[in-house]
């Protein structure tokens, strides 16, 4: 297979489009991939939204659809201001309902009206039912575009099926068997028809235990579902057991994208944005930044107050000051470690709430080691190389032994700390990403300075 040089094609594509080489540009589109397409045309769309609506006309009705479903939806916004009713209804019905759904929840208002307004009266009444589920629901991001198929067929007549209804199915690998009443009885996939009889009956070989999904289960479990159960797709039912629709992997490939950006985002305490980077103003950063910036900021106070309650302990023994920054790094750093592990393994369902003291008790031997092992490296370096080799005289062996001692003590709390606020996040139903870096290490740092001062007063007498 030969590698294709996308970035070189792109290039080509903006020197036909320069040198209005109008028919050479449509038939090199009409050879590419739908997603190098858009790709294409969002590069396009930052510098010259009127030509990138004008490629996008250039495009057959066959792929306009799978083109437009990949745009940013910017770009979709700029394509619906730049063409016909007539067209905007084309794309709409060519569009699957779940990628129809999407566009519709971010869309200004006066936008989704008119293509609503250009939709047939089924399309419509399909995609106000979708917008009826709760947001990041399973009903939110299936489609109701699946093979479904009677228990009485036979093989033969089910292949038929396949063939007659197929082309505009969402996927035909998998095909789900319900009753009269759109009851989920079975699944059966196209390797099981194709390797059965023709005069087969599908009860005989449909598999009857189904997984599948509730309308309001919420999208993070589906996609769990799909990795623990290696599936391509899972049938989405009602309360009363009905089946309304199907998510596909490429459906939850994108839910896992948007989990692990949103946790991350949490993690370094900006408030979550469904924009990417490159279309986010300043001042929208700035409202998803500041918020934690000034939370954090604030509640350093503690830190300070701290401080100027042991100031008279820093008076006395100033070497005591330099290695505060040590310690409370060396703090946040122990905390952050526990708490992304399990942050990671509570979003996997790896750990649940109820392993608080399982965890917690893990945490505490593994920062026992992390702990005495960095209590007895730093106690070599600061004796041999801060007091012999730099012959800084104030670091005594009770100094080092106050840093080292309060190593040990600082990294076990962190740890513990770490640990546990993702678990009682989860608890209390908050995302457990919340519980990360930025505040555990505020937490950690008050403490690790109480901690350090308590120290230095049991073992230098004269600071009590």
């Amino acid at each position: 297979m030969e590698n294709v040089d996308y970035e070189a094609v792109h290039d080509e594509l903006f020197i036909m489009l320069e040198d209005h080489m109008i028919k050479e540009l449509s038939l090199t589109l009409a050879e590419m991939n739908e997603f190098d397409i858009s790709e294409f045309l969002g590069e396009l769309w930052e510098t010259d939204q009127t030509r990138m609506a004008m490629v996008f006309r250039l495009l057959s009705k066959e792929i306009a659809a799978d083109v437009f479903a990949n745009l940013e939806v910017e770009e979709q916004e700029t394509i619906i201001n730049s063409i016909t009713d007539t067209e905007l209804g084309d794309i709409i019905e060519d569009l699957s309902v779940d990628d129809a759904v999407d566009m519709m929840e971010e869309l200004p208002a006066n936008v989704v009206k008119r293509v609503m307004r250009t939709t047939d009266a089924e399309t419509r009444a399909l995609i106000n039912k979708y917008l009826k589920y709760p947001e990041n629901s399973a009903g939110s991001i299936m489609t109701a575009e699946y093979i479904d198929l009677k228990k009485y067929m036979s093989v033969r007549e089910a292949i038929a099926r396949i063939r007659r209804i197929g082309e505009d199915k969402e996927t035909i690998y998998v095909c789900y068997v319900t009753s009269a009443k759109r009851h989920l009885e079975g699944v059966v996939t196209v390797k099981d028809l194709l390797l059965s009889d023709d005069d087969e009956i599908l009860e005989d070989i449909m598999d009857t235990n189904v997984i599948c999904a509730r309308t309001t289960d919420d999208q993070e479990d589906v996609s769990e579902q799909f990795s623990d159960y290696d599936l391509l797709a899972i049938p989405v039912v009602d309360k009363e057991g009905c089946l309304v629709g199907i998510v596909t992997v490429d459906d939850v490939i994108d839910v896992m994208e948007q989990e692990a950006t949103e946790d991350i985002e949490k993690m370094a305490g900006i408030t979550p944005s469904d924009r990417p980077y490159s279309r986010t103003s300043a001042i929208e950063i700035w409202r998803n930044r500041i918020p934690w910036l000034m939370f954090l900021m604030l509640s350093a106070t503690f830190t300070g107050m701290i401080m100027t309650h042991f100031e008279d302990a820093l008076a006395a023994q100033v070497v005591l000051a330099a290695f505060i920054p040590m310690l409370m790094g060396t703090g946040g750093n122990s905390g952050s470690q526990a708490s992304t592990a399990v942050i990671r393994s509570l979003s996997l369902g790896d750990v649940e709430p109820s392993d608080v003291l399982k965890v917690v008790w893990k945490e505490l031997r593994v920062a026992f080691l992390c702990g005495v092992t960095l209590a007895v490296i730093n106690f070599g370096k600061m004796y041999l190389v801060d007091r012999t080799l730099l012959g800084n005289a104030e670091v005594t062996l009770t100094v080092a032994a106050i840093v080292s001692l309060t190593i040990v003590f600082v990294v076990m709390f962190a740890k513990v700390v770490g640990s546990t606020l993702p678990i009682i996040a989860e608890k209390i139903g908050v995302d457990p990403a919340v519980m990360a870096s930025p505040l555990i290490s505020t937490i950690t740092d008050a403490v690790s300075l109480m901690i350090y001062f308590n120290i230095a007063r049991i073992l230098i007498p004269s600071l009590r």
